[in-house]
Order: C-alpha cells, then sequence, then structure tokens
C-alpha cells in the first residue's frame, strides 16, 4: 500500500470483517494481526473491542494489509507476530523453527503423568525446537532436571532464548538424537521428530517452514527408527519413551517400541481424537 492508494481507511471493525471476508482468515488470526499492526500485544483484543469504531491510521492500514497478505502466503501466525502461546506459555517463535502445534500439549500432559511420582526426574527432549516441550515440562515441574537437543544449532539458540525469557533453566546441547547426550541416563525421554513422508502433498501448505523439521524418508518413520533405538541406552530402567506422529501412524511406531523390546505399549489421542503420541516403558529388569 502506497501514498497513492485510493484503499478508504478501515474502522478496526471493518478491518476485521474485511480480513474475514477477503481472506478466509477466523476471527480470532485476523484480530491478532490487527492488534500486532497496531503495536498491542497480539491477545489485546479488548482494545480492539473498546475501539471498534476507531478509523485505522494510513500507516496501521499499510501494516495489516501486508500481514493479511503474508497470511495468505500461507506464513504461520507465529512467524508474523514472533509469538506462540503453548501450554501457556508465550514462546518467541521465527522461521528457525517449527511452528507449535496446539495437538503436542497431548505429548506434554502424559510426560507429566509418566514423572508425576518420581523425584526431580532426569527428562531428555529430543529434536526441541523452539524449546516448546522442554520448557512446558519445566514450568509444570520445576524440580525436573531437563535436557534439550537438537540438531540444528539455530533452533538451539531460539529454546535458549526462550529459555532465558521464561527464567527457566534447562541444559541444551546441540546434536542428533541422542548423539550429545553421551553417558547420561534419563527417566523420561520425549520426541516430536519429523514424521512426513517425502513428497507428501501436505508439504506444499507448509512452505515457510524447515524442511529438515518435518520430512523423514520414504514413509515419514526414519527418525522414530532412530530414536527407538537410541534411546535404550539412555533410559533407566522403569523409564518411557513417547513420541509424537502422524495421524496414521500409531500402530507402526507401536510395533517398531514393540520389536525394540518396550512393554506397556500404547497410544495417546488429542483432543480431535486422532491418536497422535505413542510411548513405551522401557522394562525394569531385562
Amino acid at each position: 500500500m502506497t501514498s497513492t492508494d485510493t484503499t478508504p481507511l478501515f474502522t478496526v471493525q471493518q478491518a476485521i470483517e474485511f480480513a474475514q471476508a477477503q481472506f478466509g482468515l477466523p476471527r480470532l488470526d485476523a484480530q491478532m494481526l490487527l492488534s500486532h499492526a497496531c503495536g498491542l500485544p497480539i491477545h489485546d483484543r479488548a482494545w480492539l473491542l473498546a475501539h471498534c469504531d476507531e478509523v485505522l491510521s494510513f500507516e496501521t492500514q499499510a501494516r495489516y494489509l501486508d500481514l493479511l497478505q503474508r497470511r495468505a502466503g500461507l506464513e504461520p501466525l507465529a512467524y508474523i507476530t514472533g509469538v506462540k502461546e503453548f501450554f501457556g506459555l508465550q514462546l518467541h517463535i521465527d522461521n528457525r523453527v517449527l511452528d507449535p502445534r496446539p495437538e503436542t500439549e497431548t505429548l506434554v500432559e502424559w510426560a507429566l503423568t509418566c514423572v508425576a511420582d518420581t523425584s526431580r526426574p532426569q527428562i531428555a527432549d529430543l529434536g526441541t525446537g523452539s524449546g516448546a516441550i522442554a520448557l512446558a515440562i519445566k514450568y509444570s515441574r520445576p524440580d525436573a532436571l531437563v535436557t534439550a537437543a537438537d540438531a540444528s544449532a539455530d533452533a538451539i539458540a531460539v529454546a535458549t532464548a526462550n529459555a532465558q525469557s521464561l527464567g527457566l533453566e534447562i541444559a541444551t546441547y546441540v546434536g542428533n538424537w541422542c548423539a550429545p547426550l553421551t553417558d547420561q541416563s534419563f527417566d523420561l525421554i520425549v520426541s516430536n521428530p519429523p514424521y512426513v513422508a517425502e513428497g507428501n502433498a501436505h508439504l506444499a501448505q507448509l512452505p515457510h517452514e524447515p524442511i529438515a523439521a518435518l520430512v523423514a524418508g520414504k514413509d515419514g518413520l526414519d527418525d522414530l527408527r532412530q530414536i527407538v533405538v537410541q534411546a535404550t541406552e539412555h533410559l533407566k530402567p522403569g523409564a518411557w519413551l513417547l513420541l509424537e506422529h502422524g495421524f496414521d501412524q500409531a500402530q507402526a511406531v507401536q510395533e517398531l517400541l514393540g520389536n525394540q523390546g518396550f512393554v506397556s505399549v500404547q497410544s495417546r489421542p488429542d483432543l480431535a481424537g486422532i491418536l497422535r503420541c505413542t510411548g513405551g516403558q522401557w522394562p525394569r529388569v531385562k
């Protein structure tokens, strides 16, 4: 939008309705983008409601229309605004890491259950990305000793910055899956690894997210296979390995765990009823 544009200036209410009608955005997304364009916290809907008839400035409307164009180009809302709420925590997010999904909170909830009776549990989050899972666990269990690892130094930089911003202490390592854990052992290992198959049509809807954090071989299971094998060297007797996976991969991941010697293998659904996470317990006696 330039100074020669004849686009009429919207009121706050009209701007939100425009985003819904012309871009098909959910009302909440439109409100968050408008708040961001106005320089407000993205969840400050109270201001928008109180000023619904206020006319936007030229500069604010220009910023807003630019944000709408970016969203129309499938850029995640979290990349545009730079923040994402996960498990009650506000994380700083950019295109160095995946945009954390709400369904991943299922993995966090299960993880907390697994260590509910363990004092000062030692927990590792593999492929931590933004640090969402590791930080949600640490926030919920301040006594936990949480380790976060990722093959991407950029991802670890994001996770470390989030930890500092939230005042949560975690140990971070750069390295692929269990490689940086050396001789450490844990009461729980969790991971939300890449699990999309090469050539999956859904990838076209994710052009802005790091491909290495999404794709895992021809069947999407390459990284899950590595984790299941490697984790056995770092789990205490009776410890759990919990894995997030694709909507149709629960049975395959159950088989990977069972074939590796895990017991009590089971899957958990997300809020949509989709089996989203699968885990198993390392035997207490081998």
